[in-house]
């Protein structure tokens, strides 16, 4: 197999989001966007035993024209939103907004942890969607980790596949454009061989460990790796163990605007989605205590 080579090292940068650190890495100066994948941040959300959970993690915000996921890496997340589900996904589940037209949500720590104090570690990923999709209905899938697919890579290396297909196996998440989000876990010596799509745009953000890309050298922690569109897939060796999350998709050739949580095609529809937004079209949540 031809390795691809690797055309940006992007670290992930210490940010403030809502009052909260996170790790960005994507976007970044040097790269606006990994089509059709838009925004990478890695953080965690910590919390005091026996404060409230209404008082940390994310609150109501709305979304449109995109696709936000959360991959947990640790702890308990707790999904409330405006079509009335609420869901509490743990370490190694994915919670997935196909945000579509509009949706309000909020993502706090579980009642459980808060009680007891930690922390929630997780990914959050944004994922474009194509312009006729961007106005779809809304929907909403927790997907806690035993209901994505287990693919055995090679001796020590697993791939948990949460959207898009491998081989014979199927993520649980029927993506709107081809592509494939999955977490690798490997053991130290393992190597995987990993086969690419050509016309996929493709990269690897490692949140734990390190090893060697062939063709490259060392790849680190906190570091999102953006292959070039010029080999057949990738090889990876891990140092020590390690996890990381592959990004791999078809990319979206149409104009993009976006502000803030909206991502659409046109500046007259991010207008009319702040209109809508503030004419309450996006639903309401209004959270229990």
């Amino acid at each position: 197999m031809k390795n691809r080579t690797v055309k940006n090292t992007l670290a992930a940068e210490m940010i403030d989001m809502c009052g909260l650190p996170v790790r960005q890495a994507l976007p970044t100066r040097q790269v606006e966007q990994i089509s059709p994948f838009l925004l990478l941040h890695h953080g965690g959300i910590p919390t005091m035993a026996g404060s409230r959970p209404l008082q940390a993690g994310v609150p109501p915000h709305p979304h449109r024209g995109f696709a936000p996921v959360t991959l947990v890496l640790d702890g308990e997340v707790h999904h409330r939103d405006s079509l009335g589900n609420s869901s509490i996904v743990g370490s190694g589940g994915v919670q997935w907004i196909h945000a579509g037209k509009g949706i309000i949500h909020s993502e706090r720590p579980s009642a459980a942890l808060v009680e007891k104090g930690g922390l929630v570690a997780v990914i959050q990923l944004w994922i474009n969607l194509p312009a006729i999709n961007k106005m779809d209905a809304p929907w909403y899938k927790a997907l806690p980790k035993n209901e994505l697919a287990k693919i055995q890579l090679a001796p020590g290396a697993e791939m948990h596949l949460i959207a898009g297909t491998f081989g014979e196996s199927a993520g649980p998440v029927k993506p709107s454009s081809p592509l494939i989000f999955a977490s690798l876990y490997l053991k130290p010596g393992s190597i995987v061989q990993f086969p690419l799509i050509e016309k996929y745009n493709a990269a690897v953000y490692i949140t734990k460990g390190n090893g060697k890309l062939a063709g490259y050298g060392i790849a680190e922690t906190f570091q999102l790796l953006q292959f070039n569109n010029d080999g057949e897939g990738f090889t990876f060796t891990a140092n020590e163990e390690t996890h990381m999350v592959l990004l791999a998709g078809e990319p979206i050739d149409e104009p993009m605007a976006h502000y803030g949580p909206f991502v659409m095609n046109t500046q007259t529809e991010i207008m009319e989605a702040l209109r809508d937004f503030n004419a309450h079209k996006m639903g309401i949540l209004i959270e229990e205590i």
